[in-house]
């Protein structure tokens, strides 16, 4: 089971999941450990350019989803996640600067 990401709000087991959350999922589950993308980039992987947000919301919502190799579109992770985010991508082999910024 992998760690919730912070602010999470875990919709109810058995809601039903709307084609954009599965499509979110979908890329989602297929990252590899280290492979890291924007919260934008699966917005447009899935045709939905410009919802970036939405995209966090599926994350805060759906369990057991490697959330932490999705971030901002400037690299940096948020100051609230990156005390959990930041362990984890490590364990990948991803560098985080102090900055919190994820090196390339």
């Amino acid at each position: 089971m992998t760690p919730p990401p912070p602010n999470a709000d875990p919709q109810p087991r058995d809601a039903g999941l709307t084609p954009f959350q599965q499509a979110v999922i979908e890329v989602v589950r297929s990252l590899a450990p280290g492979e890291v993308v924007t919260y934008g980039d699966v917005a447009l992987e899935i045709g939905r350019p410009g919802s970036a947000q939405a995209v966090a919301n599926v994350l805060r919502r759906v369990p057991d989803l490697p959330w932490w190799r999705v971030i901002p579109t400037d690299g940096r992770l948020y100051l609230t996640h990156a005390p959990t985010q930041r362990p984890l991508l490590e364990a990948e082999g991803v560098r985080v600067g102090g900055d919190r910024r994820v090196q390339p």
